[in-house]
């Protein structure tokens, strides 16, 4: 893959995807791609940057996208967020949702479901004070390729134990040949979209809770700052956001701020500053 070349594939990731990719990533680039390339019978990633070239939006251009994007995840990966969720987040959701009796979830970038499945299996441990309550877990990623995954609920031996206590496996997985496949009530707890975190995510509606772990670290500052301010919109000031370690919202953003002692979540701000696009409709108003 020749320099011009790789920056065409920088380009074209960050536009897609919001994906930045340093210099000095082309290495990851070439050992992600070459698969890409044998698949369509494309004797080199110079002659598969080139039919990209000449139609982005043809479903080669979004194969090589989702090679490109990262899909590390495991079983109540990080351990924290998960006890934030039952400990904390969970018991105040329980009270303050006790009148309409409904709780919505979102896990932002999802892959291959780990996270949406560890939520549900906390989920399952607080049945009897959820009884009567409506719980939606919507799960989303921009691979569909991932997404297929993570509704089959199929799982190697390594991904099954990685972060899954030995109680959770036998209980809510059952052994298929060599893998393991999570029980169908966790299954159908979930709904998994496919979506891309660059564009408008309004229509899936309101959350109490958003899980967007480890997606944010891929992205420039203006594109975090534009995600972030968006989840804020569609969240009430008594929901929560879960970030991941390497992650914040300090320096982006005052939509949130961080929950004391409570590393990695945050709440809503009711003194939240004025949306950018409120700006603009007083400029509007003064002209």
């Amino acid at each position: 893959m020749t320099p011009q070349d790789f920056d065409y594939l920088r380009k074209l990731l960050r536009e897609r995807s919001g994906l930045v990719l340093s210099a000095e990533k082309q290495y990851l680039a070439e050992s992600r791609l070459v698969p890409v390339a044998r698949r369509h019978a494309i004797a080199t990633l110079g002659d598969l940057i080139a039919a990209i070239r000449t139609n982005e939006h043809a479903p080669l251009a979004a194969e090589v996208v989702e090679a490109m994007t990262t899909n590390e995840t495991f079983f109540f990966r990080d351990k924290l967020p998960f006890e934030h969720f039952r400990e904390t987040v969970l018991p105040a959701l329980i009270t303050s949702r006790a009148r309409d009796k409904r709780i919505r979830i979102w896990c932002a970038a999802a892959s291959t479901g780990q996270e949406p499945y560890s939520l549900a299996m906390i989920l399952r441990e607080f049945n009897a004070k959820l009884a009567g309550y409506r719980i939606d877990i919507i799960a989303t990623d921009i691979s569909g390729d991932v997404l297929a995954r993570a509704r089959n609920g199929i799982y190697s031996q390594f991904e099954a134990q990685r972060g899954l206590p030995i109680t959770q496996l036998v209980k809510y997985f059952t052994q298929v040949g060599d893998n393991w496949q999570i029980a169908p009530e966790i299954r159908a707890m979930v709904q998994f979209r496919p979506l891309n975190l660059l564009k408008d995510f309004s229509a899936l509606g309101s959350f109490d809770l958003v899980f967007c772990r480890n997606v944010l670290i891929y992205f420039d500052q203006d594109t975090k700052i534009d995600v972030l301010n968006r989840i804020a919109r569609q969240m009430p000031e008594s929901g929560f956001l879960s970030l991941g370690a390497a992650e914040t919202v300090v320096g982006l953003t005052d939509a949130f701020k961080p929950m004391a002692d409570k590393r990695g979540l945050y709440v809503p701000n009711p003194a939240r500053a004025v949306r950018p696009e409120t700006n603009v409709l007083k400029f509007a108003l003064k002209a």
